[in-house]
């Protein structure tokens, strides 16, 4: 794997651990580190021995707390729109990627790092974990997806509510609206968030590629047309091969042994 300048990789038993390296700066998002985020994700996905991805930030301060203020500063409205759709496109990529990730989040996790995290597939929290849409306070509104991930997500009056007040959120709060999964004790979190991505990892690649790819585009369709897309990728892992080893992993009582074919 090649060296980036503000993220750490390490692969270790099907796991691809990400970490945002920036801690001095709260892992801020710049340009430079977005474009890094887009290049490891994209080796990721060829990636056949990773399974799962778990994100987090460097340190107990910040998982992000969002994007670069000093970038921001520089926009206009056409510089601002390339800027948004640039952030996006790196998010649309971990979303719709085949591999599950899972943002594993102590701190603040903000603006811009808040996105990021509702770009992954699973959200783990420490106790100590804040989350929040400030932009509307900077004059902004969230650029990199968050304004559609969120009501998704939340439904639009809870999204509404974060993104017109722009206050923070702890952990529990975050936890009793449905933006995170689990929240754990922030000396637990790493071991938590392997656990979980070790829970994920054990099963059919392409099963998991499969239920991704049903949600991400079920959600967008009509009830009946998101029935016929389920249907066809279930015929699709009909005819995979990790279908043939998971039925007869469970027949012969065994661990199966899928190797996303």
């Amino acid at each position: 794997m090649p060296e980036y300048q503000n993220l750490r990789l390490e692969v270790s038993e099907g796991i691809a651990l990400l970490t945002i390296d920036r801690a001095r700066g709260m892992n801020v998002l710049n340009l430079e580190t977005l474009g890094e985020l887009g290049e490891v994700f994209a080796l990721l996905q060829e990636n056949q021995q990773v399974r799962v991805v778990v994100l987090r930030g460097a340190g107990d301060r910040a998982f992000s707390a969002g994007a670069d203020i000093k970038e921001l500063d520089r926009l206009d409205a056409a510089s601002g729109a390339a800027f948004s759709i640039r952030g996006q496109a790196v998010f649309d990529q971990i979303e719709n990627g085949s591999k599950a990730v899972i943002a594993s989040i102590r701190g603040y996790c903000l603006g811009g790092g808040c996105e990021l995290a509702l770009a992954c597939h699973l959200r783990v929290a420490s106790e100590d974990a804040r989350f929040g849409l400030p932009e509307v306070k900077l004059g902004l509104i969230p650029g990199y997806g968050g304004t559609q991930r969120l009501a998704r997500l939340l439904g639009s009056g809870r999204a509404l509510e974060m993104l017109l007040c722009g206050d923070q959120i702890d952990a529990a709060e975050a936890h009793r609206i449905g933006l995170v999964n689990n929240v754990v004790a922030a000396d637990d979190i790493d071991l938590f968030s392997r656990r979980l991505a070790a829970r994920i990892g054990v099963n059919a690649p392409l099963a998991i590629r499969y239920a991704i790819e049903a949600v991400n585009r079920g959600r967008e369709m009509p009830l009946r047309a998101g029935l016929s897309l389920e249907s066809a990728l279930f015929g699709t892992a009909c005819a995979s091969e990790d279908m043939k080893e998971g039925v007869k992993a469970f027949v012969e009582k065994r661990a199966a042994r899928f190797e996303g074919r």
